[in-house]
């Protein structure tokens, strides 16, 4: 009976020997997969960092020319008001050599007895005149409403220009460590 059970104990030592083992395998080889997975993982993450450093050079390099583009146009846009700000004053200097159209037409008038179609003529002139004054008096609160809607995108495009400025300044900071 004493042989029975060293053989039962020898038999157990053994299947717990074999079982240890093939834990040992098996833990083994999923180290080892686990270990290719966090290779592979670095890798990946590696190369999208890479990608993520480029990226951000183009994203710097596009906000530098979008802000270049900005100041150019504020630029044009100061050009451009100078220039709607030198029409609405020939228009207003227009508008004032109208004013003495009236006076050109009583003169007409006083003629009108010893020139009666002279008079008939000024007279279907002074309707015209009066009717180019109005519409030249039109002209002007146009030009004038231009004039403040060039201001207005004037100051747009400078809001745009400095929040740009903003948004690129972070850039700026990482350009020296960039390739």
């Amino acid at each position: 009976m004493a042989e029975d059970v060293r053989r039962l104990v020898i038999s157990t030592v053994g299947r717990l020997g074999r079982e240890t083992q093939l834990h040992l395998d098996e833990r083994y080889r999923h180290f080892w997969v686990t270990n290719l997975l966090i290779i592979i993982i670095s890798i990946l993450l590696i190369v999208v960092a890479i990608f993520n450093v480029y990226y951000i050079r183009v994203l710097y390099q596009d906000l530098n020319g979008i802000v270049f583009n900005m100041d150019s146009m504020h630029t044009h846009l100061r050009v451009v008001k100078g220039s709607m700000d030198e029409i609405t004053h020939r228009v207003e200097s227009f508008d004032r050599h109208m004013a003495n159209m009236d006076e050109i037409n009583r003169h007409t008038s006083s003629m009108s007895d010893s020139l009666p179609r002279i008079a008939n003529a000024m007279r279907d002139m002074s309707g015209e005149v009066h009717a180019i004054r109005n519409e030249m008096a039109v002209l002007q609160g146009s030009m004038i409403s231009i004039d403040q809607r060039v201001v207005h995108m004037i100051g747009g495009v400078a809001s745009m220009r400095e929040n740009v400025h903003q948004i690129a300044r972070p850039m700026g900071v990482m350009n020296p460590f960039l390739p």
